[in-house]
């Protein structure tokens, strides 16, 4: 199905329920967020629904702080952002999957299940970049909120721009949403600069017990409950932590064990090309990207760590 066809289907609806994913990065909520824009600006009724909280760093943009948990059956079709599975969606899905309502699913992921029964499924920066092509469909101009809330996704999924998935779309979204008022400044100091003293306290912490394998061509750093609980930080702090072992010279993956419950643990994979990681969380029931993806895995962190090295191992090329 192409992007016109979607946006077609979806001018038809009087009501829509959009869905991100559980613990929302900029991408989902930007997406969801700018998507939520776009219908209300053609007098279709929409909410926006997640299962976690909504992390504090995201709230400096008007609307953030009313995403809410629970969704209702009033509205008269279900649109999943950003997701590449049901299983994203947390407790949500369950909810989306059962619903006989008409179901949209809008994603960049590779690894996409194509669940829903209209889907546009393109491997691209961000979600948010098929969601500023998306408007063109629409007899709408976007307002300088509406085209910051798809800034969001397109610098928070992309590492400001600096990420290998950036490609010419990017950019001339990116353009685009400048050229209708977003503010890639605010985005940018936001999403990237500013942090609490709690993050930085966390931040040290964690890097300073980077662990190098194979010949120092992987590097991993673990985010205990802990770590978290000494340092006063919550989980959600942790974005963008896995950048910096990739930075280091020599490293090919970088792999973040961020632990949520005893013995599990929520798995970041980075590459810079000589591995295909999402090929790796596949392995482990999850998915994303070529270069970005993640997966859960359960066990002790040596254990883990274990299993992980030796399916990076097996997906490097030599």
């Amino acid at each position: 199905m192409t992007l016109q066809e979607i946006a077609k289907h979806l001018k038809k609806l009087k009501s829509a329920a959009i869905f991100c994913h559980m613990r929302p990065d900029g991408d989902t909520l930007g997406a969801a967020m700018g998507l939520k824009f776009l219908l209300e600006s053609c007098n279709i009724q929409s909410k926006v629904f997640c299962e976690s909280e909504i992390p504090e760093k995201f709230l400096f943009l008007e609307g953030m702080d009313g995403i809410t948990k629970e969704p209702d059956d009033t509205f008269e079709a279900l649109i999943a952002v950003d997701s590449s599975d049901e299983f994203r969606l947390g407790a949500l899905g369950d909810y989306f999957i059962r619903s006989k309502k008409p179901k949209f699913n809008i994603d960049h992921h590779i690894s996409n299940s194509r669940f829903g029964d209209y889907c546009f499924v393109e491997e691209r920066a961000a979600t948010c970049e098929i969601m500023t092509e998306l408007v063109a469909y629409f007899s709408v101009k976007l307002t300088p909120l509406g085209a910051n809330y798809l800034l969001l996704g397109l610098s928070s999924d992309t590492g400001n721009f600096a990420h290998k998935n950036v490609t010419e779309k990017t950019f001339l979204a990116a353009a685009k949403l400048v050229s209708c008022g977003g503010d890639i400044n605010l985005i940018q100091y936001n999403m990237f600069k500013k942090q609490s003293r709690a993050r930085a306290l966390l931040f040290g912490k964690t890097m300073s017990r980077i662990r190098y394998f194979e010949d120092n061509t992987i590097a991993f750093i673990t985010v205990l409950r802990s770590d978290l609980q000494e340092c006063g930080a919550g989980a959600d702090v942790t974005e963008g932590f896995i950048d910096f072992p990739l930075s280091i010279d020599g490293v090919e993956v970088a792999v973040c064990l961020l632990e949520t419950a005893n013995e599990r643990f929520k798995i970041s994979l980075r590459s810079k090309g000589s591995a295909d990681v999402n090929a790796v969380a596949s392995v482990f029931g999850g998915g994303g990207h070529i270069l970005a993806s993640g997966c859960m895995l359960n066990g002790c962190l040596e254990e883990v760590i274990d299993k992980l090295r030796f399916t990076i191992k097996q997906h490097m090329v030599v």
